[in-house]
Order: structure tokens, then C-alpha cells, then sequence
């Protein structure tokens, strides 16, 4: 199903998206060295709570993960990243860690991404990685006018990562997103231009650009959810909610200064 939102549904996208921006940012902001995973979902909880809203994810199965999600956040650490389930684990200095949310209010959904480093080590390889991934969504953003294509975006989003040399997995990618989490059209982060759905206005996209250090390919954890790196090495994840306006792209995950 591809959705087309009307202005009504649309200013409502705009609230969702506040919502999810604000409250990635307030939980990066409490997290330390010493933060359980396991802290991180119930901050998520509350939060989304206090604001009324409803997560996407905590009754969610897919085809790809074991039962329910049963958690408000995923927290993608090092190795893992997409679909982190939060664990008994506590954040180390140096850890890479992604928060990835999504959260309907008023009957429609938003979703986005972060990753950054946690404590004072912060190797340089890690910081270019997250940076990359930033730079990738800038550009992916920058390709979703109206009239474009889904593979413009695509294109736009796999020229930064592979100049980078960051191998691209096309399994796992960004979406079309609305009343529901997971919509068509699939936004892969490398394809070709001119190719696929024509972009119009009203149509929300979550755009995610994420890539392993090494390696392409996934493994997925033994808890059924967690996906990691074959190679054990480290990832990272950056997305953001936009919605297809008549006057360009406009980001809703942002978080309200």
C-alpha cells in the first residue's frame, strides 16, 4: 500500500514527527557510560506515554523477527544494527550505540534513527562511519522532490556510502510510512535513477540510511530480532520521517530547538 496523507493528516505527521525527534534527543541526552538498555525502553515507555502516544513496536511481528517485539525502542549496540532488542546490558565507554523509534500519535506514524558515541572514546573510524551515514540522508533528502523517482533517492544515498567504501545491503532499507509503520514504496539505499515510484506530494518516506564497516552481510541475533554484522564489526544507522511537499522535501523527525 502506498499513502497519500491530506493536509489534515500531514499536520498531524508533523506533531508525530516532533514527538519521535524530541524524544531521541531527550534519551541521548540521559544516556552515560553505565545506562542499561534495559533503562533506555522504559524512559522510551514513559515518554511515549506522557505524550499519549502509541508505539509501533512493542506488538509488532514481521516475518523477519521472532514473536512480538515486545519493547518500545530498538538499541542497536557495536556490531548489531538494525532491530536491537534492549537487553541487560550496560553501556561501556566507546560504545556505538543506534536508537531507533517509531511512535504513532493521532493515527499516524513517524520513525528515525540515531547513532552516536557513548562516554569520551570516540575512534575516529566510528565518528566518520556516523557521519557518513548523516551525509548519505542529507543527500537522500535532497533527491525527494516531487516529480523525482524512488531510485533518485536511492542513487543519491548509495553515491555517498560507496564513495566512502562502506559496503550496501539491499535486504533492509527505508520505507513509506503513514496510519502504519511499514509502507510501500521499499527505499533501498543504493539503485538507479529515474527508476521505480513517482514521488508526490502528501507521501511520507522514512529514509534510513545504515551500513557495516566490513561486510554487507546480516546475521541475526539469537534473541530472533537483533541484526548484526557477520564479521563483528561496527555499524551505524541514521533516519529521518520526511514528507513530499509541493515545495520540496521537509524533515518531521527533527528535534524542536
Amino acid at each position: 500500500m502506498i499513502e497519500i496523507l491530506d493536509p489534515r493528516q500531514l499536520a498531524q505527521a508533523k506533531e508525530s514527527g516532533a514527538l519521535v525527534g524530541g524524544i531521541l534527543q531527550t534519551l541521548k541526552s540521559r544516556t552515560a557510560v553505565g545506562t542499561n538498555l534495559l533503562d533506555i525502553d522504559q524512559w522510551t515507555k514513559a515518554l511515549i506515554a506522557e505524550a499519549g502516544g502509541q508505539s509501533c513496536y512493542v506488538d509488532y511481528e514481521a516475518s523477519f523477527g521472532r514473536g512480538p517485539f515486545g519493547h518500545y525502542i530498538c538499541t542497536a549496540v557495536n556490531d548489531a544494527v538494525l532491530h536491537g532488542k534492549p537487553s541487560d546490558y550496560q553501556l561501556a565507554d566507546g560504545d556505538l550505540l543506534t536508537l531507533d523509534l517509531a511512535v504513532s500519535l493521532g493515527g499516524i506514524a513517524a520513525d528515525a534513527a540515531i547513532s552516536f558515541i557513548v562516554g569520551e572514546s570516540k575512534a575516529p573510524e566510528d565518528v566518520a562511519m556516523i557521519t557518513t551515514t548523516e551525509r548519505a540522508l542529507a543527500e537522500g533528502i535532497a533527491a525527494a522532490v516531487p516529480g523525482a523517482k524512488i531510485g533518485d533517492i536511492s542513487r543519491a544515498i548509495g553515491t555517498v556510502l560507496s564513495a566512502a567504501g562502506y559496503p550496501i545491503n539491499t535486504e533492509f532499507g527505508g520505507h513509506g510510512i503513514g496510519s502504519t509503520m511499514h509502507q510501500d514504496p521499499h527505499v533501498s539505499n543504493t539503485g538507479r535513477p529515474g527508476r521505480g515510484y513517482k514521488l508526490r506530494p502528501g507521501l511520507l518516506l522514512a529514509l534510513e540510511p545504515w551500513v557495516m564497516q566490513d561486510t554487507a552481510e546480516l546475521i541475526t541475533d539469537e534473541d530472533g530480532w537483533t541484526l548484526r554484522s557477520v564479521t563483528g564489526c561496527r555499524t551505524a544507522h541514521t533516519e529521518h520521517t520526511i514528507a513530499i511537499t509541493d515545495n520540496g522535501p521537509e524533515i518531521l523527525t527533527k528535534a524542536q530547538s
